[in-house]
């Protein structure tokens, strides 16, 4: 595995566990098809279907912030469409994962790695 795969798969994994200790429920991860993937699906604490992209950065210590690049400019546009075209997809797939009043939508995690602390912020309902 790449450097880039095992901070990814990190970065995953924290996602995971921030998302549980929010009181969301896991129901797949790294969804993959030709046309788009899906790194976290999940159901919030209201019962909404919630596909998750999750961008995990390690900034070094030595450039000032307004130098560093942040995890939220790794999310392109071209990313975001494959992404909610994939979504769009399991959604009609897999109606029963969906509440008629609640719908679906797509949420961005972002992790900031720096020495030994990790910054999460998420992002609701990102389109």
């Amino acid at each position: 595995m790449t450097y880039k795969t095992n901070l990814g798969n990190f970065g995953e994994d924290l996602a995971c566990k921030y998302l549980v200790d929010k009181n969301y429920k896991v129901i797949e991860r790294n969804f993959r098809k030709p046309w788009g993937e899906i790194d976290i699906i999940a159901k919030a604490p209201d019962k909404t279907l919630v596909f998750m992209e999750v961008k995990t950065l390690r900034q070094s210590s030595g450039l000032a912030k307004e130098e560093q690049l942040q995890p939220e400019d790794q999310l392109t546009r071209s990313k975001l469409q494959k992404l909610k075209r994939a979504a769009s997809l399991y959604a009609g797939h897999r109606q029963e994962l969906i509440k008629d009043e609640r719908g679906w939508r797509i949420d961005l995690i972002t992790l900031t790695i720096k020495e030994n602390r990790c910054d999460i912020k998420h992002y609701e309902n990102i389109t």
